[in-house]
């Protein structure tokens, strides 16, 4: 039996107790292995291209170049690595720039380790994920208290009804699980769903499918 290769993953973090802890514990993971380490945005822009990472956990706020604006370097190459971001309860001023630089996911920094490699494996099979924590945390304190009104509503032309169903629940933070039974349709079908809105919006990810969903008003 042919064994995957691992995902290869890229630390940055200005914090090399947070870089150890990881690294120790992706040692221990046989799907994963660390290809390089960068303490700030710009080594990790570089090392990014040096070592092609199949996903980069990023630190927002370091020295110098920021988390947000080497996300927005990285994400803008050819065939770019997945970013996973790590955030705190009071970077909420961050997030929105991150989702906006291209980021692919967002996870807490006192989550527990183990959940943080889920998220890394999540992230590398081309899903986006944004810890539930974070999700509400993006929505009350930093997009609900903008009002509809403010924004450049984004037109939704090709959508159907039930397509705006489902994204709205996606802005909304909610999983495929719990957007299937709010709708009484299968799991499956919402997944269709979704496959059909990152189609039809151009979008990356369900990520971007959370901002599309404000920006167009959807959730507000």
């Amino acid at each position: 039996m042919t064994t995957a290769p691992a995902v290869r993953v890229l630390l940055v973090d200005d914090q090399p107790l947070i870089r150890s802890a990881l690294r120790v514990l992706i040692a221990d993971a046989d799907d994963l292995e660390v290809v390089g380490e960068a303490g700030s945005g710009g080594d990790a822009v570089r090392l990014a291209g040096e070592t092609r990472p199949d996903v980069v956990v990023m630190d927002i706020r370091m020295p110098g170049m920021d988390g947000i604006e080497a996300t927005r370097r990285i994400t803008a190459a050819p065939d770019p690595p997945r970013v996973l971001v790590l955030t705190t309860f009071d970077d909420d001023e961050y997030v929105h720039g991150a989702l906006r630089a291209g980021a692919s996911g967002f996870v807490v920094k006192d989550m527990a380790l183990d959940d943080i490699l889920a998220a890394i494996r999540v992230v590398a099979d081309g899903d986006a994920l944004i810890a539930p924590r974070v999700t509400r945390l993006l929505i009350e304190r930093f997009l609900a208290p903008v009002e509809p009104a403010a924004r450049a509503r984004r037109p939704l032309p090709a959508v159907t009804d039930r397509e705006r169903e489902v994204l709205t629940l996606i802005g909304r933070g909610r999983s495929n699980g719990e957007i299937a039974a709010d709708l009484h349709i299968t799991v499956a079908t919402v997944k269709a769903h979704v496959a059909r809105l990152l189609t039809k919006l151009d979008a990356r990810d369900r990520v971007q499918l959370v901002i599309i969903a404000y920006e167009s008003g959807l959730v507000g």
